[in-house]
């Protein structure tokens, strides 16, 4: 309904982005800047934004700590890895390519996430 008055998103576009339930803490639909913007609350979903990228680097400054220390130590690091997916070399193109290696379904089928990170 009122598609056209949504800075002119189709209807598929507008409903791409609509809240699942069931899904990963991770579905990027869970968004809380997004929801708030969504929602027309503008300075909150920028304060939101600006809370999630501080998260997220620090996040990433302790992985390099991490592997930092384990250069230094000497002891092996197993870096950061995708859950659902792993990096592969195309066998046509020899890219490299993010494949699905399995296991979301049934996550989702079991609603057990306790593999996934906290990122919100």
């Amino acid at each position: 309904k009122y598609a056209e008055n949504m800075y002119y998103f189709s209807e598929l576009a507008l409903t791409l982005n609509a809240p699942e339930s069931g899904t990963a803490p991770t579905d990027s639909r869970r968004r809380p800047d997004q929801r708030l913007m969504e929602n027309g609350r503008w300075d909150e979903a920028n304060a939101e934004k600006q809370r999630l990228e501080e998260k997220q680097r620090l996040s990433r400054k302790r992985r390099e700590a991490e592997a930092a220390r384990a250069t230094e130590d000497g002891t092996p690091y197993d870096p950061y890895k995708p859950l659902w997916f792993e990096r592969k070399k195309d066998p046509v193109t020899q890219e490299l390519a993010h494949v699905y290696k399995g296991g979301y379904w049934e996550s989702k089928e079991r609603q057990d996430w306790t593999l996934c990170p906290d990122i919100f």
